[in-house]
């Protein structure tokens, strides 16, 4: 591996973004534009390419001025193959070889990951699990999802699909979750199922200050702002989801025995509001001897940690090859 920088994508069914990094970590250059999934896997890849080379311009490169490319986007993926095989937030695209495209364009290695395994690579690299040889990543937005660093390598699983921590049963019976189980962790204590269960006080009639400003369907954050208003049924909803969470975060210490677990997202940002019920349950539900080793800590990278956990990744990928 050479000192070039290497091209971050960040693929998602909204946005994409691309960023130049170097191999500490810091995004030189960078470039967001809307994803218009709708217009199908062609269109999308040709914003992806147009992306590269406005990244490129800003830095004065040509395509031999980069490594490599590493691309995050969402599954479920053939990894080996470089396939998007049928991301839900993604129309249309149906095995489609992302990897080989771009390589064949640009002319540089590229490696295609998950993005919550690519955003879990920046955290451990770049961001608060640097140090740590067995880390998880858990990110708490709209869903819940993460990443596995088990041994220092990513851990993918036998068909790739490991780290889908936010459908571990937690409550048999519970709410439905998206993925057609019951009782999820995602279905539990996701920015969704905040908003749920706002939403449930409201058309039952329940005096609250949850309401959402423009009259529509409230969110996690209108839930959140309600609990720091003083609302009491809002601090009881956003107590009940970190407790839950927390119930989750146990589970994985008892299965995995990590040195640190990272949780960002849009949720992260209630800082110790998280912190404190998880650490809390982890000590209540976890066996003594991983509990006591295990550290949890709020992510560091913030939003740029797709683009960063990109490049993370196909640099991890070509040490480990």
């Amino acid at each position: 591996m050479t000192d070039r920088p290497i091209l971050g994508i960040d693929l998602g069914g909204t946005k994409i973004r691309t960023g130049l990094i170097d191999r500490d970590g810091t995004v030189l250059y960078s470039d967001y534009q809307p994803t218009r999934a709708n217009e199908g896997p062609e269109s999308v890849i040709r914003r992806i390419i147009a992306g590269i080379e406005r990244v490129l311009g800003q830095a004065g490169l040509g395509h031999d001025g980069i490594s490599s490319i590493g691309i995050g986007a969402p599954g479920p993926l053939d990894i080996p193959r470089g396939l998007l095989i049928e991301p839900p937030n993604l129309p249309g695209w149906h095995d489609v070889p992302l990897r080989n495209i771009i390589q064949a364009r640009i002319g540089v290695p590229t490696y295609l990951e998950n993005d919550a395994n690519a955003a879990a690579i920046g955290e451990y690299l770049y961001g608060a699990g640097r140090g740590t040889r067995d880390m998880i990543y858990v990110t708490v937005s709209t869903g819940i999802g993460g990443g596995l660093i088990l041994g220092g390598r990513i851990y993918h699983g036998l068909s790739g699909g490991a780290g889908e921590i936010g459908h571990m049963t937690v409550l048999p019976y519970g709410p439905h979750c998206g993925c057609g189980n019951r009782g999820c962790l995602e279905a539990l204590a996701s920015g969704t199922a905040i908003a749920r269960e706002g939403q449930e006080l409201i058309a039952r009639g329940i005096p609250t200050a949850m309401g959402s400003r423009d009259g529509g369907e409230v969110s996690a954050k209108d839930v959140v702002d309600a609990m720091y208003r003083g609302d009491a049924y809002a601090e009881q909803i956003v107590t009940q989801a970190m407790a839950y969470l927390g119930i989750g975060m146990a589970n994985l210490v008892n299965l995995f025995n990590p040195e640190r677990i990272v949780i960002g997202g849009g949720l992260s940002a209630l800082g110790d509001g998280l912190l404190i019920p998880v650490r809390r349950a982890i000590q209540l539900r976890a066996f003594s001897s991983a509990s006591a080793q295990v550290a949890v800590a709020l992510a560091q990278l913030g939003p740029e940690v797709g683009i960063v956990g990109a490049a993370g990744a196909a640099w991890m990928a070509v040490q480990q090859a």
